[in-house]
């Protein structure tokens, strides 16, 4: 496992649509686990392959600091709701800017085992999927933003800030 370098915002990675994983190798595997060392090194709660200069559709995501999620060719199913709240992204480093979000999500992806499910998050978690999976699609959250980007609080600690 390694910390791998974030793409940082003008990286034309960050601007393209991914390829859908068609299988599981061990290549996938260790890239899993480096994006996942690289998401809890920045402090981030989400961290999306293209984000690393990879891109297929895959995603790590963890709000509580506890039990990640992994996302494989997700495809948000449902959302409900509205919420207005600050983000951020490991590839805008010291940015924050205020985006409208859905309150409720629920995503259909797979599973490192290539097994499909389906997860629901509400607040943080609903945010970091829309995030999240954004980035599969080329899209920066800086283009959602209302208003201005402004610099983010010092802060080392993981928070609904980082994604």
């Amino acid at each position: 496992m390694a910390i791998r370098n974030v793409r940082k915002i003008g990286d034309e990675t960050l601007e393209t649509v991914c390829r859908p994983v068609k299988k599981m190798t061990d290549h996938i595997q260790e890239l899993i686990d480096d994006m996942l060392d690289t998401m809890y090194d920045a402090n981030g709660v989400g961290l999306a392959a293209p984000q690393v200069g990879v891109l297929r559709r895959i995603v790590v995501i963890d709000v509580t600091g506890e039990d990640p999620y992994v996302l494989i060719n997700p495809e948000i199913v449902e959302t409900q709701g509205e919420q207005e709240c600050y983000e951020g992204c490991l590839s805008v480093p010291g940015k924050v800017g205020v985006v409208t979000r859905p309150a409720y999500v629920k995503v259909r992806a797979l599973n490192r085992d290539m097994e499909e499910f389906e997860l629901e998050g509400e607040e943080l978690l609903a945010r970091a999927i829309c995030h999240e999976c954004d980035h599969l699609d080329g899209i920066m959250y800086t283009t959602k933003v209302i208003g201005e980007l402004e610099d983010a609080p010092l802060n080392t600690e993981k928070d609904d800030e980082e994604e």
